[in-house]
């Protein structure tokens, strides 16, 4: 994912960190990147999260990288999404 500025990614990337553990008591092993605010890097274990600014995600595409990967069915993700936008 991304966000259009440094404070914005910072913002996302400690949403998504505080929401895993207060929800469902997930813990980042470790994170990288969050002083620069461009790329940040959360490795939960079986996960690890990227949060980009525009520009680098562009850059390094890591969704083209990956576009041939087998894709996971999430259980209750399609509800978390329209909950989101509501």
């Amino acid at each position: 994912m991304n966000g259009t500025n440094t404070r914005q990614v910072r913002a996302i990337a400690s949403h998504v960190v505080g929401k895993l553990k207060q929800e469902h008591g997930v813990r980042a092993l470790s994170m990288e990147g969050q002083q620069q605010g461009r790329w940040i890097l959360i490795d939960f274990g079986d996960v690890v999260l990227h949060v980009f600014d525009e520009k680098l995600r562009g850059f390094y595409d890591l969704d083209g990288l990956w576009a041939d990967a087998d894709r996971i069915e999430v259980p209750g993700w399609a509800e978390t999404q329209q909950r989101a936008w509501l």
